[in-house]
């Protein structure tokens, strides 16, 4: 009789894994990925066939080498800007195919936490997880007092795993800024620390249950934001009992439309919700991702996961009128102030690069549907920009670009034509009800009065269009000019070069032809060789001075 053979273990699952061989696994697969893309940007014409072989690949590759890294993919997997497509869509699937552990385990780590046996804890509990996630799974179970609730189970060597990976990576990120001086500009050792905060606040189901109040209390007037009750005598570090909550995926829009619930509504509830951790509170979940939301059968949005959390500044209620304003009038220094008082952006000696990201995304994501073809466009202009002049923004906006990107793409799943500015005015016209000191009524006027008198002024649209073909020929010309004088530099470099070859050659020839005639006692012939030699010489010099001053300027007009 043949017997069911047990599923291969993966590399971080191996009970005895040396630093020194995970130092190894990590750098040999971040080397690999490194030159899977490289060859793939120097061969343009290679078919999806292949980027979709190495995206698999990723994957395969990320799940093996465990929870750090397959976390690192989630977070990769709404970066468009970095990775080819293929990529993306690729990595988007670890969000929810993640192999579990056994039960067994389960309730042992249940069991050691909570120091008691499984049925003293809980009067129910299911074997079999109804999710599993990187860090852990989740069981259904009932207490005994008669509530449904979820037990969430951190996987089992999960911290000292942690602690070994990030030693690596810290490694591979010196590496990077040491031996590849172009990583340097997008300051890896901050976004490195922010990553290991927040995945090390992540594993700690206490912190877990301590945000899960706080966004409770946040939303305590807001009836259609559900976040489940935790329960703290059946909570400790690797242990977290809450509310069971049942609701519909956010992003199964037939579900929902079966269950005649309004897409639109749902969104424009996910994006007021939204705005108001990021503006309001400064309190925000930054994996807003489909297994972390989700909505009931009465169109509430219900909040899962609280282990992600991050936080900014928070600005006040008049400041929050004049950046939806301005986002309307298109202006772009209010917005960019306001991105600063948020600590999103840090002030810099030229912001003409921060501006012209600004007004592209105010032009491209204001008025209209976002498809996929304008990501595409940015993600151009934004290589183009970098290529021009790199800046820097501070390591927490890379997680509040993700999680604003991974709510754009729920909320473009459920409503493809959504706008954001529509969605986004329940949150602003919220701000007029404020009574006392905060209200926001009289700026709320001021604005909208300012508002219409911009729009008034508008030109008809044929003014319009042709102001807008205007900017776009001097956008260009500029473009133009700049590449002018870039191949003006190559050409006078290699022209320099060329010469200085030239009369390297001479001044070789000549010497050395004037030291054969002097052996042949042609002593006239030689000396006129030895002389066209040292002219030859004297030209190369100078000539090399030329090119080192030549690449001395360049350098410097560069920075």
């Amino acid at each position: 009789m043949l017997k069911p053979t047990a599923p291969k273990r993966l590399r971080w699952q191996r009970t005895r894994y040396s630093p020194l061989v995970r130092q190894m696994d990590v750098f040999s697969s971040s080397a690999q990925l490194m030159f899977y893309l490289w060859w793939d940007s120097r061969i343009p014409g290679r078919s999806t066939r292949y980027r979709n072989r190495r995206a698999q690949w990723l994957v395969g590759t990320l799940l093996d080498l465990g929870p750090t890294f397959i976390k690192l993919g989630q977070a990769l997997s709404t970066r468009a800007d970095l990775l080819p497509l293929e990529y993306v869509q690729a990595l988007s699937r670890l969000q929810d195919k993640v192999p579990g552990f056994s039960p067994e385990e389960a309730i042992a780590i249940v069991e050691t936490e909570l120091g008691a046996p499984i049925y003293h804890l809980y009067r129910e509990f299911d074997f079999v997880p109804i999710a599993a996630a990187s860090l852990g799974q989740v069981h259904k179970a009932r207490l005994h007092t008669g509530e449904e609730v979820v037990v969430k189970v951190q996987r089992p060597g999960l911290e000292k795993l942690f602690d070994l990976d990030f030693k690596v990576l810290h490694q591979l990120v010196r590496f990077c800024q040491r031996f590849l001086p172009w990583t340097r500009r997008y300051d890896l050792e901050a976004i490195y620390h922010e990553f290991t905060e927040i995945l090390y606040q992540e594993i700690d189901y206490i912190q877990e249950a301590l945000n899960a109040d706080r966004f409770r209390f946040n939303f305590r007037d807001h009836d259609r934001i559900i976040v489940p009750r935790v329960y703290p005598k059946h909570t400790t570090k690797r242990v977290l009992t809450m509310d069971y909550v049942p609701g519909i995926k956010i992003n199964d829009r037939q579900s929902l439309e079966a269950c005649g619930i309004n897409v639109k509504e749902v969104n424009q509830l996910g994006i007021c919700c939204y705005l108001k951790q990021l503006l309001q509170d400064g309190f925000f979940q930054a994996d807003p991702h489909p297994g972390n939301m989700a909505v009931s059968q009465d169109g509430c949005l219900i909040f899962y996961d609280f282990g992600m959390m991050a936080e900014v500044q928070p600005i006040n209620k008049e400041q929050m009128v004049k950046t939806f304003f301005a986002v309307l009038k298109k202006d772009t220094d209010q917005v960019i102030e306001t991105l600063m008082d948020l600590g999103l952006i840090e002030p810099m000696s030229d912001m003409a690069p921060i501006q012209r990201v600004t007004r592209f995304l105010l032009e491209k994501f204001t008025e209209k549907p976002i498809e996929m073809q304008a990501f595409t466009e940015m993600r151009s202009e934004l290589y183009a920009l970098f290529e021009q002049q790199p800046f820097r923004l501070p390591a927490k906006m890379t997680f509040i670009l993700k999680a604003l990107t991974t709510l754009d793409g729920v909320a473009r799943a459920l409503d493809p034509q959504y706008n954001l500015l529509a969605s986004a005015k329940p949150f602003v016209a919220s701000l007029t009800t404020a009574t006392g000191p905060g209200s926001t009524v009289g700026e709320l006027v001021r604005q909208a009065k300012d508002y219409l008198i911009y729009r008034i002024r508008q030109p008809n649209p044929s003014s319009f269009l042709l102001q807008q073909l205007e900017e776009r020929f001097e956008q260009q010309e500029q473009e133009l000019r700049a590449r002018y004088f870039d191949q003006e530099r190559a050409l006078k470099k290699l022209t320099l070069a060329n010469r200085s070859l030239l009369y390297t050659c001479l001044a070789g020839f000549s010497l050395l032809t004037g030291i054969l005639l002097l052996a042949g006692t042609y002593t006239y012939w030689a000396i006129g060789a030895f002389l066209i030699s040292g002219i030859g010489a004297i030209v190369l010099l100078k000539t090399l001075y030329q090119l080192a001053l030549h690449e001395k300027i360049t350098r410097l007009t560069a920075r």
